[in-house]
Formats: structure tokens, C-alpha cells, sequence
């Protein structure tokens, strides 16, 4: 299938690969290395995951599955356009839109803040290739990287500058020459690099039982460990990971071709991102328990943890710039994603050229991330406060529930029919009744613990 001129409403992916590869760049982000090492370590390791996997396949693919439909089904580039159109279809109040309202906006606030992680990577790639970290003391690692959060103008700044222009740039070529090529290229070298690195960790790290101790943690489930709380974070680590209920799957779906299986599209991508993310975890479990660190460290695990456990290991240096090249792909094909749902709408309200509306977008998710970069309590504001607690998980809900309730019988049974129908239609359960009550727990838990919970402690 050839490229299509690519403007809004008019933009499609040139092939299936190409599709799932730039769904897949999308969810296979920092998500999966950053954060979900993070949450692992955290969550009691083993139980975490057991959960982790059922609401990927639970709530993940349904939500999924519901955002692709409705990109493909309305009639426009973006999110809030598609389901305004559907809406007027299916006869029922456009406040149903208010779900692709929320994602945008959380998109738009997660890429202002993900600039800045995506900085802090940058920043590590020369500071192991000039062999920075190399026999440096655990104390001192960890300093460097306080060092750099205080010292954003010299250390961040450039890269936060440099990441938020490619992302930009990259946007502003369009579906086929910009986000497309981007996914394509990079995707297979991200496998790649995160293969081979895992495999580095594994085999590096038996000798002194790292790998068992990693393998034990990661797979053998201490159900002692089961909590709410960790039942909780795996849901919105899920949600998080796949990258749904912030409009990118909406936007995404609205390019897809019609001969492409939109059930068989979520299942893969679903199913791919977890296997990413559990890869990630064995490249960096083993040689954390291999040198005795703290595994529980949380998001430090992968700017302190990670280069102690490099800073003496042989060819360690090589392989923590490679580590972290591995985790600025992650992060390139994400932002990309998170930027295109604000572009794609400044571009068909205002009539806009696309190269445009990205660069006044890109301008002002920078603009906001400079907030996040000089003040952490910004960024934790916009990350565990907002976005990620209120925005996505009320956008997630509202679209399983139009989805699943609201948008007409004729038009859902269109884009369900076709290779992957039956398997299509099963889903459709779990977008009815299982998603919904899931995605309100996550929403109303969310809502609780970071700003209900603490005005009575």
C-alpha cells in the first residue's frame, strides 16, 4: 500500500508493520524501563507481575482495542474530532468527547515532563562513554545525580532543548516521513540493543548468583506481597505502559487502513509491550541483585542503582551508554506519539500545515516542561497528581464506556468485522463490563491517595 499525501484526515500508515511498529514505539517507552523497573522493584517483584499481565489482558487490550476504533471509525486526524463525529452518529451527547478532551490534555502535560526524563538520559549517555562512573564510589554516583537535578542549566537544559526539537521536528514530517520513519528505524535496533543487553545481564551475572536471585524475584510470586496498593499500581503501570486514556491510540487509529485487524492490532501490541517490559527487567534485576543493591529503589533504580552496578563491570561503561541509547529510542518514539494528539487537532481547527501546528506545539509542551525541569514538585504535580491519576484513567473510562454502550451497533460491528471478528467480539465483554470497573477503581483510588488520603493524615 502506498503512502497517502499526509494531511489530517487524510494521513495512513503505509503498511501494517509500519503501524504496529509506531503503536508499539508509542507503548514501549520509559514506561517500560524507567518506571516499570521501578515499580517492580517496589511492588514485591514476582506478584507485581502476575498482576501486571492480567490487566493487560483484562483492561489494557479492551481500552485499547476501544481507542483504535474509534481513531478508525470518525471521520478526522484527530481524537477529539473522531469521537465528536461518532457522537453525532451514534445520536448521543458530544460530552461523550470530553474522554478524547482529557487524553489530549494529559498527552500534552505527560511529553512536557517525559522531555525532561528523556534530558536526564541524554545527559548519562556521555558521562558513561567518557567512563565517568568508572570505579566512582556508590555514594558518589548517587551525588552525580543530585548534582544534576540542582544543576539543571548546565547539565539538563541542553538536552531537554535538544530532545523537545527532535520531537518537534519529527511530528512536523508527518505520519509517513516523521513519526512512521522514526518507529521503523528505531524500533528494530531498540530490540535489538535490549536483547543483547539483556543477555549481557543474565550471563554476566550467574557466576555470583545475580541471575538466580533475579530470576526468583521476577518470576516466583510471593503472594504475602499482594496488597491493594500493589494491585493498584500494577493497573495504572498498565495503563501507563500501553499508553491509553492519553488520545496517542485514537489519534493513531484515526490513520489506520481498513484491511488491517484492529482486535488482532491491540493483542499485539498489548502483548508486545509486556514482553518488552519484562526483557527490560531481566537486563537490569540480575546485575542489580548481582552487586548487591537496593532493588526497591524506585525510579533511582535506573540514575543511581544501575550505573553503581556498571561503574565496575567489565565493559561496563560501553554497555551503560549502550543501556541508555536503548532508553532514549524508548523515549524518542514515545514523545512523538504524545505530541501528535495536540498537533493533530491545532491542525484541523485552525487549517494549519501539520509542519506548523508541531513546532507551536512543540514550543509550548517545552515552555511547560521547563517547569518540570526547576521544580520537582511541578513535575510530580503534573505526573502522580494529574495526568496520571485524573486525566488518563477519566479518558479511559469514558471511552470503554462509549465504546461499549454508546457508539452505534452498525458502525462498531463495521470496524469488528473482518479477520480477528470472533476474537473482536470477546473483547467487546470486557469493554463492557470489566474495563469500566476497573478503569473507575484506578480513577477513584488514584483520586484518594494523592489528594483525599492526605488532608485527613
Amino acid at each position: 500500500m502506498t503512502s497517502i499525501p499526509i494531511e489530517p484526515g487524510t494521513a495512513q500508515w503505509s503498511s501494517r508493520f509500519a503501524f504496529i511498529m509506531a503503536a508499539v514505539g508509542s507503548s514501549v517507552g520509559l514506561g517500560n524501563l524507567w518506571r516499570f523497573s521501578a515499580e517492580l522493584g517496589t511492588n514485591g517483584g514476582a506478584a507485581f507481575l502476575m498482576i501486571y499481565i492480567a490487566c493487560i489482558v483484562f483492561v489494557g487490550i479492551p481500552v485499547l482495542m476501544s481507542e483504535y476504533i474509534i481513531g478508525r471509525a470518525g471521520n478526522a486526524a484527530s481524537a477529539v474530532g473522531s469521537n465528536d463525529d461518532l457522537a453525532n452518529r451514534s445520536g448521543v451527547s458530544k460530552v461523550w468527547s470530553s474522554g478524547a478532551w482529557f487524553g489530549m490534555v494529559a498527552s500534552f502535560l505527560i511529553v512536557s515532563f517525559y522531555c525532561v526524563v528523556a534530558a536526564w538520559v541524554l545527559a548519562y549517555i556521555p558521562k558513561f562513554l567518557f567512563g565517568t562512573f568508572q570505579g566512582m564510589p556508590a555514594v558518589e554516583i548517587q551525588q552525580q545525580f543530585g548534582t544534576m537535578l540542582s544543576e539543571p542549566n548546565t547539565q539538563v537544559l541542553p538536552w531537554f532543548l535538544f530532545f523537545g526539537l527532535v520531537t518537534s521536528w519529527l511530528v512536523a514530517r508527518g505520519v509517513n516521513k516523521g513519526i512512521e520513519l522514526a518507529a521503523r528505524l528505531l524500533m528494530p535496533i531498540f530490540f535489538l540493543l535490549l536483547i543483547c543487553l539483556a543477555a549481557y545481564s543474565i550471563i554476566s551475572s550467574i557466576e555470583n548468583g545475580g541471575t538466580a536471585d533475579a530470576l526468583a524475584f521476577m518470576f516466583t510470586p510471593d503472594f504475602s506481597k499482594i496488597s491493594p496498593q500493589v494491585a493498584q499500581s500494577a493497573l495504572g503501570q498498565a495503563c501507563f505502559s500501553i499508553g491509553i486514556g492519553n488520545a496517542i491510540m485514537i489519534t493513531y487509529g484515526s490513520y489506520l487502513p481498513r484491511d488491517v485487524s484492529i482486535p488482532k492490532s491491540a493483542v499485539t501490541v498489548s502483548l508486545v509491550d509486556t514482553l518488552v517490559a519484562i526483557i527490560a527487567g531481566l537486563a537490569i534485576f540480575p546485575v542489580v541483585f548481582a552487586n548487591n543493591l537496593d532493588f526497591e529503589a524506585g525510579a533511582g533504580i535506573f540514575f543511581t542503582t544501575l550505573p553503581t552496578a556498571m561503574s565496575n563491570a567489565p565493559g561496563g561503561m560501553i554497555v551503560g551508554a549502550a543501556f541508555f541509547f536503548l532508553a532514549f529510542f524508548a523515549a524518542i518514539t514515545s514523545s512523538v506519539s504524545l505530541l501528535e494528539p495536540s498537533v493533530a487537532f491545532l491542525a484541523e481547527k485552525t487549517g494549519w500545515t501539520k509542519k506548523k501546528a508541531a513546532w507551536i506545539t512543540g514550543a509550548a509542551i517545552m515552555l511547560v516542561g521547563l517547569g518540570s525541569l526547576y521544580n520537582s514538585a511541578f513535575f510530580d504535580f503534573i505526573d502522580t497528581g494529574l495526568a496520571g491519576p485524573i486525566l488518563a484513567p477519566l479518558s479511559a473510562l469514558l471511552v470503554v464506556l462509549f465504546t461499549g454502550w454508546r457508539l452505534n451497533k452498525a458502525i462498531l460491528a463495521e470496524e469488528l468485522s473482518g479477520p480477528g471478528e470472533r476474537l473482536g467480539r470477546f473483547v467487546m465483554f470486557f469493554v463492557r463490563f470489566i474495563a469500566p470497573v476497573f478503569m473507575g477503581l484506578v480513577l477513584i483510588l488514584g483520586t484518594w491517595s494523592r489528594w483525599i488520603a492526605p488532608l485527613f493524615a
